[in-house]
C-alpha cells in the first residue's frame, strides 16, 4: 500500500477568511486529528511570495493581482497556517509559489525523503490547490486520495464537478469518514 501522508493545502489566514462559516472546515480538523492519532505524517502546504514578489510574472492573472494586492509575503499574517490546524513542530510547513503544491515548493524531496507513496489532500479551493495538486501528482506516480468533505470551493458546482467527474480519473474520492474507515 505503501506509506501515507496528509497533505493539509491552503488552509491558511487569508484563504480560510473567505469562509465565513468555520464549520465548513471541521472535515479539515477531523482528517488532521485522525491522521494525527493514527501516527501518519501531515504536511501542511501554503502559499506564499518572496517580500518585493519576484516570483510572481506580470504575465500570470492571478497573481499579479496578488503581488498588486500585497499582504502575501512569507511573513505576513495573510500567508500563515489558520489557527484551527496548527502544525506539530515535527510537521513540516511547505511554502509553494504558484497553484500546485508542487510548483516552486521543495514538496518533492520532502515526499521522497519520506518514502511517501500515497497521497490524501484536502485544502482550499478544490478548483485551485486540489485540482492542480491532483494533476501534478498523478503524473509523479503517487496514488491518491481526495477527501471531498475536506476540500472547500467557493463555487458549490464546481467542487461537485471536480469530485464526482473529474478527481475519480485518478484518485480514490472518498468522505473524511470513509477515509476512517480505510485507514482503521
Amino acid at each position: 500500500m505503501g506509506k501515507t501522508a496528509l497533505l493539509i493545502m491552503d488552509v491558511q489566514n487569508a484563504i480560510v477568511s473567505r469562509f465565513a462559516d468555520e464549520e465548513a472546515l471541521r472535515p479539515i480538523q477531523d482528517a488532521l486529528a485522525a491522521a494525527r492519532d493514527r501516527q501518519l505524517p501531515v504536511i501542511f502546504v501554503r502559499v506564499a511570495f518572496r517580500p518585493g514578489y519576484p516570483d510572481v510574472s506580470a504575465r500570470n492573472r492571478s497573481f499579479a493581482r496578488v503581488a498588486e494586492w500585497g499582504n502575501m509575503t512569507e511573513s505576513d499574517e495573510a500567508t500563515q497556517i489558520w489557527r484551527g490546524v496548527q502544525p506539530l513542530d515535527h510537521e513540516p510547513v511547505v511554502v509553494k509559489r504558484r497553484v500546485s503544491a508542487f510548483a516552486g515548493s521543495g514538496l518533492e524531496l520532502l515526499l521522497r525523503s519520506m518514502e511517501i507513496e500515497h497521497l490524501v489532500l484536502c485544502g482550499i479551493a478544490t478548483s485551485g490547490v486540489v485540482l492542480s495538486t491532483v494533476r501534478e501528482a498523478a503524473d509523479k506516480d503517487y496514488r491518491l486520495t481526495v477527501l471531498k468533505d475536506a476540500c472547500l470551493d467557493n463555487d458549490p458546482e464546481v467542487h461537485r464537478v471536480l469530485v464526482e467527474k473529474v478527481f475519480p480519473r485518478q484518485a480514490d474520492v472518498l468522505t473524511v469518514r470513509e477515509w476512517l474507515q480505510h485507514v482503521g
